[in-house]
């Protein structure tokens, strides 16, 4: 076993596999505990937002498709069908997030709005307050929205 003890400030690599080992062998008197519970409250922190990415990427091409109907391309199709199949694996390896469903497509909305105003040049108002999706139709591999 690393006699060195690596300081969490200075090498979080270094640290995570220490910690590990001691982890591994029971050495729980050499555990730096108050670092491990901000490194998995991270982790919990990191797949909300992944959620949040994929789904942003999703309702963001179906605001193109909606708005932009003449501008549809295959690539916005296969971007949405790529990100409702990445969003379900998600999904389905962390389930606990159903609990956080609402404020995560509201984040989702914030941003995917964004995108689609970047993106098309269309005003801000062009695109509705709320997300007009449910959960279910974003995620439903035949829902595509009309104008």
């Amino acid at each position: 076993m690393n006699t060195v003890t690596p300081k969490y400030e200075e090498d979080v690599y270094g640290w995570a596999i220490h910690t590990a080992e001691l982890l591994r062998n029971k050495i729980m008197s050499e555990v730096d505990f108050d670092n491990i519970i901000e490194e998995i409250e991270a982790l919990g922190r990191s797949e909300k937002y992944e959620l949040i990415n994929r789904l942003s990427l999703i309702i963001s091409h179906l605001l193109k498709w909606q708005y932009q109907s003449p501008k549809r391309t295959r690539s916005w199709d296969l971007t949405i069908k790529e990100q409702r199949r990445m969003s379900k694996t998600h999904f389905k390896d962390n389930p606990s997030l159903k609990a956080k469903l609402d404020e995560i497509l509201d984040d989702a909305y914030y941003i995917a709005k964004l995108k689609a105003e970047r993106e098309t040049s269309l005003p801000e108002s062009t695109f509705p307050e709320k997300c007009p999706y449910s959960f279910e139709k974003i995620m439903s591999d035949e829902f595509y929205p009309e104008n």
